[in-house]
């Protein structure tokens, strides 16, 4: 007989997937007391919220739980080192029907650890409740270790903008599995688990980084959050992106254009950020320029080649 959640109740559940589980030097007190205890040395805690919704965010029929698990860790963690901070814990919040197999969430919880695992960070809480489909919130803490956060805010003109990671490998994924294939196995598998690369956050806040974002809307899209906070135009300069092959693989076979995967694919979670440019990291990938604003090009705007983009820059929510 399969065990459910229905016949295992809420505190088997938690019991099963907390034992054991590892802890560290910034969690003074773990899961079993009504709330976490988490260190914050210099006074001050970052903190962000995310949520995925099955049929929404994941399908069962394209991700394993152990990939949920992944992306609903890594889509938090990325926003954490895009302030220049350091993770250490998460808490998170489930909600799933009654049927669903037990088996199903404890993949989903060992996902969420390896995830944090690559950040030595840990989980520290959570809740869980009986809902109509899979519901996952997870929310991420992490320490700025003394230094001051890269906000949205700070973009200058003359800055140079810069990326780390990948863009549009996740929605070429997307794209692939909605026309009912499973290849290139290499953009079905960033969207199933993206791979932001955290190391690259705190690194980015000591050379300098004026301002920082993740992609997780698109490119033009979070791109156009720096811009609105900090009243600049920031233009991309198309010839610096790299469109690498399987993303030409998919376009040509759809039809599709490969550079707008990457200029307004998201979830990919990769770092973008602005930079004098005697600062831009070794490994960031210069692909933009920061400047005032003018009657032609208002601040706040982002243009690519000088020019408006005339699709869609990136996922909005609510919008159908």
């Amino acid at each position: 007989m399969t065990e459910t959640l229905g016949s295992t109740g809420e505190f088997g559940l938690i019991e099963a997937l907390t034992k054991g589980l590892s802890t560290t030097e910034d969690v003074l007190v773990g899961p079993g007391d009504d709330a976490a205890v988490i260190a914050a040395p210099d006074g001050r805690v970052v903190i962000t919220t995310d949520m995925l919704v099955e049929g929404r965010h994941f399908r069962q029929d394209w991700s394993s739980a152990y990939d949920v698990g992944r992306k609903a860790a890594a889509q938090n963690l990325s926003d954490i080192v895009a302030m220049g901070a350091r993770p250490t814990s998460l808490v998170i919040g489930f909600g799933g029907p009654a049927d669903l197999p037990v088996a199903w969430v404890k993949e989903l919880y060992q996902g969420l650890v390896d995830e944090c695992e690559l950040v030595s960070a840990t989980i520290v809480g959570g809740d869980t409740v009986q809902s109509d489909k899979i519901v996952i919130s997870v929310t991420a803490f992490g320490s700025l270790d003394g230094q001051p956060p890269v906000l949205r805010s700070g973009a200058r003109p003359g800055d140079e903008v810069a990326v780390a990671g990948r863009l549009g490998w996740a929605e070429a994924g997307v794209t692939v599995l909605t026309r009912g294939f499973r290849s290139p196995r290499t953009v079905v598998e960033a969207h199933r688990r993206p791979q932001p690369p955290y190391a690259e956050g705190p690194r980015a806040a000591r050379a300098g980084a004026s301002s920082m974002c993740d992609v997780s809307d698109g490119l033009l899209a979070d791109l156009g959050h720096i811009a609105v906070a900090s009243q600049v135009i920031i233009d991309i300069h198309t010839k610096a992106l790299s469109v690498p092959e399987p993303l030409q693989a998919v376009a040509a076979a759809t039809g599709l254009d490969a550079l707008q995967f990457v200029l307004t694919g998201g979830e990919d979670h990769a770092l973008v950020g602005t930079f004098e440019p005697a600062d831009v990291p070794e490994g960031w990938t210069v692909i933009g320029s920061v400047a005032e604003g003018n009657e032609d090009r208002p601040a706040g705007s982002v243009t690519v080649d000088g020019a408006p983009y005339a699709a869609q820059s990136g996922h909005v929510h609510f919008r159908s």
